[in-house]
């Protein structure tokens, strides 16, 4: 058996696949919103779509369409980019325990197609800092459905980018799944708190250039996020 198969023939795959799937609608919508939004910012659909597949971050796409089709200084638009994405950094600090053994090209695969809401299942399924074999085929499961979700609605939006209207209000609806779709995650202190604060804090900074309100945001929620978890650890590592 070849070692794909294995892996997708594997019960803890199919878990992640499963639990990805609940918010898999949700992904779509947004993917769907940020395609529109590309195209409709001027952005040729040839250059959005290989930006959708290369990019793989909704957040940078939304941010650096714009400024690529008003024609702004490349590192303006690299700046922009890296400030929205330097959260990655932080979720594969937290990964290290996990997934540091595995080899470098391994890691950097796994890197490329991991997401923000495959970083929270993760978590959620295996909330003790230690490698096991089973979070391979989870890790797998989980940002596949992602991955598959995201990129089927956003190249969607970028086929029918000139065909919308923007009175139809496709950005509101996008925002209200995404926010629906992250409130279904919200089930204690430990989640919700650290989301009331990165909402407060992306707010409270929105005048800052650049988007870095979200870097803001990101960096107050992950404080408080680790407080919690140091503070009040989970129920699974503290009785050990």
């Amino acid at each position: 058996m070849r070692p794909w198969q294995a892996l997708i023939r594997h019960a803890e795959y199919r878990r992640g696949a499963r639990e990805m799937g609940g918010v898999a609608l949700g992904l779509a919508a947004w993917g769907l919103v940020t395609g529109v939004a590309m195209v409709q910012s001027g952005l040729d659909p040839w250059l959005a779509a290989l930006m959708s597949i290369t990019v793989f971050s909704g957040t940078a796409q939304l941010a650096v369409a714009p400024l690529i089709a008003s024609g702004a200084p490349i590192w303006v638009v690299w700046a922009t980019a890296t400030c929205l994405n330097l959260r990655f950094v932080v979720f594969s600090a937290l990964w290290r325990p996990y997934l540091a053994h595995l080899p470098l090209g391994r890691r950097a695969r796994m890197a490329f197609f991991a997401a923000d809401l495959n970083y929270v299942m993760f978590m959620l399924r295996f909330p003790e800092p230690r490698p096991l074999p089973e979070q391979i085929p989870y890790f797998w499961g989980g940002v596949l459905v992602n991955a598959g979700s995201w990129h089927l609605g956003s190249l969607l939006g970028i086929a029918l980018g000139h065909h919308i209207p923007a009175q139809w209000g496709l950005g509101f609806a996008g925002t209200v799944a995404l926010l629906a779709m992250t409130c279904s995650l919200l089930s204690d202190r430990s989640t919700w708190l650290p989301a009331l604060v990165g909402g407060s804090a992306a707010v409270a900074a929105f005048a800052l250039p650049l988007r870095l309100n979200m870097l803001v945001a990101i960096a107050a929620a992950v404080l408080v996020g680790t407080v919690i978890d140091r503070t009040h650890p989970p129920k699974s590592a503290s009785a050990k």
